[in-house]
C-alpha cells in the first residue's frame, strides 16, 4: 500500500481501481530488476525488427502522410460516416447498438448473453473491452469470458492485468509463465501436461490443447475490430495467432465493441492502414491471419451479428482541437516500444489498458482529469520525442503532452459528455504557479533580481541540497543546482565578457 492508502501496482499483478499517481506507481515498478530486464530485452527486440521492416519501403513517409490524412479526414466528418456505417451493418443482415459509456455497452453486451442462454464466451483480444472492464461485468452476470490470445490467456490465468499493447505479457518471462500454466490452468479447463518445461514450443502447444475444447464449444464470441468500413459495414481484425478467426467462425452469435474513431470510410484507405500497421507493431509485411467479415451469411459464421459501437469519452476528445490527434491511433504501440520512461516503469505504472506514451495522453482524455492518475500522465514523459518519430499515423505526442499538462496546471474549458465545462487548476500546481509569478515579477525588476541573485552568492554555503517541502519531490530524484560565486551579470560587468 502507499502512503495515502491506495494500492502500488506489484509487477507481476495490479489493479486499475485506485491505482496512484504515475509517479508513485513508477517508483514501485523501476526497483523491480527482473521486471526491467524483461522490458528491456523485449522492447528492444521489437524496436529493431520494426527498424528493419520500415526501411524496407522507401515511400513510408508518404504511407505515414496518408495515414493521418485519411484518419483527420474521417474524424472531421466521424457523424456521417458512422451513419453509413450502420445503415450498411444493418443492410447486411447486423444489429448496431450505440454506447455512450463504458456502463451502457457492458448493460448491452450482458444483456445479449442473456438473451442466448449461454453462460461463457470466448474472446479475441480487445483493448475496447479491456478499456470498459467487461470481463468483470461479465463475471458479475454469472458469464465466464475466457482470452484466447496467448499473452492475453498468460494475463488471464495470472490473475494479472496487461502491460503492453501488443504484447500484454511482456513483464512475463518464459520460467514465470510455465509456472503459470502449471498452477492455474487447471482451475480454468484442459490442465497443462505433466513435465511442461519453458521451451516456446511447450508453452504454446499447451495454450492451443488447453484453447481447442473452448473454441470447439463456445457458442457466443466477443471480440474488438482494427478497423471498420463504413462504405461496406466490413469489420478487420488483424492478429498472429489464428485465435480471431476461430473466434470469428465458430460461435453462433458474435459481438463486437469498437470504438468509434476506428472508422475508415472505403476499402481504399483500408490499404494504407494494412501497411502501416503490421510493419508498426509486429514488424511483419503483413499479418498473418486478417479476418474481415459483413454482417452474416448463411451457413457460413456466425447466425447473428451484433456491433456495439462505444463512445466512452471520444466525442469529448475529438472537441479538443489539438487533442484529437490522438485519436488516430490504430494500436501498433510502436511509440511503447521506444520509450525510455515506459522501459523503465513498465505498462502497470500507467493505471489503464492504454500505457506508454499512447496511454499518457489518451487515458486523461477519455476519463477527464478527474484523479491524481489522470492528471499525473500528462508528465509521465520525457519528451523526447522518440514516440512521435515512429508513429504510423504522425500523432505528435509531445505537443499534446505539454497540451494537457497546461490544461491540468492552469484549467480552462473542457467537453464532458458534450457539454462545455470549466475546470479548475489542480491543487499541487499552486505552490508552481507562484513560483512561476514570483519569477516573473522579478524578472521585470532587474535591480531587485541583481540583489537577490547576489544574496544567494553570498550564502551558497549556507544552503541545502535538497528542497524543503513542496520542492523535496524535485530533489528527491536530482541534484538542486550549486549557487555561483557571482552571477553572470557580475561577472560580465567585472570582465567584459571575458575581454579585460
Amino acid at each position: 500500500m502507499s502512503r495515502d492508502g491506495s494500492e502500488v501496482p506489484r509487477s507481476g499483478g495490479a489493479t486499475y481501481l485506485g491505482m496512484p499517481a504515475f509517479p508513485r506507481a513508477a517508483d514501485a515498478a523501476t526497483r523491480d530488476g527482473r521486471l526491467r530486464a524483461n522490458l528491456r530485452h523485449a522492447t528492444h527486440t521489437i524496436r529493431a525488427k520494426r527498424a528493419r521492416a520500415v526501411a524496407e519501403l522507401d515511400d513510408w513517409a508518404r504511407l505515414r502522410e496518408a495515414g493521418a490524412a485519411i484518419k483527420d479526414r474521417t474524424l472531421r466528418h466521424l457523424d456521417h460516416h458512422l451513419v453509413r456505417l450502420e445503415e450498411a451493418v444493418t443492410r447486411a443482415g447486423g444489429t448496431v447498438h450505440w454506447a455512450a459509456d463504458a456502463a451502457e455497452a457492458n448493460r448491452i453486451v450482458t444483456d445479449l448473453v442473456r438473451a442466448t442462454g449461454e453462460r461463457e464466451v470466448v474472446k479475441v483480444k480487445s483493448m475496447a473491452t479491456q478499456e470498459i472492464g467487461l470481463n468483470e461485468a461479465l463475471a458479475e452476470a454469472g458469464i465466464r469470458a475466457y482470452e484466447t490470445d496467448l499473452a492475453e490467456l498468460i494475463v488471464q490465468l495470472g490473475d494479472d492485468l496487461p502491460s503492453h499493447i501488443l504484447v500484454p505479457a511482456i513483464h512475463r518471462n518464459r520460467g514465470e509463465i510455465r509456472d503459470i500454466f502449471r498452477d492455474r490452468m487447471a482451475s480454468w479447463g484442459r490442465p497443462a501436461p505433466e513435465g511442461l518445461t519453458d521451451r516456446p514450443a511447450e508453452l504454446a502447444e499447451a495454450a492451443r490443447q488447453h484453447l481447442r475444447e473452448k473454441f470447439l464449444r463456445a457458442k457466443v464470441g466477443v471480440s474488438g475490430a482494427n478497423f471498420m468500413v463504413a462504405e461496406t459495414g466490413t469489420l478487420v481484425v488483424v492478429e498472429s495467432e489464428g485465435n480471431g478467426r476461430m473466434c470469428l467462425t465458430l460461435p453462433e452469435t458474435l459481438i463486437s465493441v469498437v470504438g468509434i474513431e476506428k472508422t475508415v470510410p472505403t476499402w481504399r484507405d483500408l490499404e494504407v492502414f494494412l501497411q502501416l500497421l503490421p510493419r508498426s507493431s509486429t514488424a511483419e509485411r503483413m499479418n498473418p491471419y486478417t479476418s474481415m467479415w459483413t454482417g452474416t451469411t448463411d451457413g457460413d459464421g456466425p447466425r447473428v451479428f451484433h456491433l456495439v459501437l462505444l463512445d466512452n469519452g471520444r466525442t469529448d476528445t475529438l472537441a479538443d482541437q489539438v487533442g484529437r490527434q490522438a485519436l488516430r491511433c490504430i494500436r501498433c504501440s510502436a511509440c511503447l516500444n521506444v520509450c525510455p520512461v515506459y522501459e523503465r516503469a513498465g505498462g502497470h505504472a500507467y493505471g489503464s489498458p492504454y500505457p506508454g506514451p499512447i496511454g499518457a495522453i489518451l487515458t486523461p482524455q477519455l476519463r477527464g482529469l478527474a484523479s491524481p492518475l489522470e492528471k499525473s500522465l500528462p508528465y509521465a514523459s520525457s519528451l523526447c520525442g522518440a514516440c512521435f518519430e515512429v508513429c504510423p499515423v504522425a500523432i505528435d505526442i509531445p505537443e499534446v503532452l505539454v497540451h494537457l499538462r497546461e490544461r491540468v496546471a492552469e484549467g480552462g474549458e473542457v467537453t464532458v459528455r458534450g457539454t462545455r465545462t470549466v475546470i479548475r487548476p489542480a491543487k499541487r500546481h499552486a505552490t508552481e504557479r507562484a513560483a512561476m509569478r514570483a519569477a516573473r515579477w522579478a524578472f521585470d525588476h532587474p535591480d531587485a533580481l541583481r540583489r537577490g541573485q547576489r544574496i544567494l552568492s553570498r550564502t551558497r554555503r549556507l544552503q541545502p541540497r535538497r528542497l524543503p517541502g513542496p520542492g523535496r519531490a524535485w530533489t528527491d530524484s536530482r541534484e538542486l543546482p550549486a549557487v555561483p560565486a557571482e552571477s553572470f551579470r557580475d561577472w560580465w560587468a567585472r570582465t567584459r565578457g571575458g575581454t579585460s
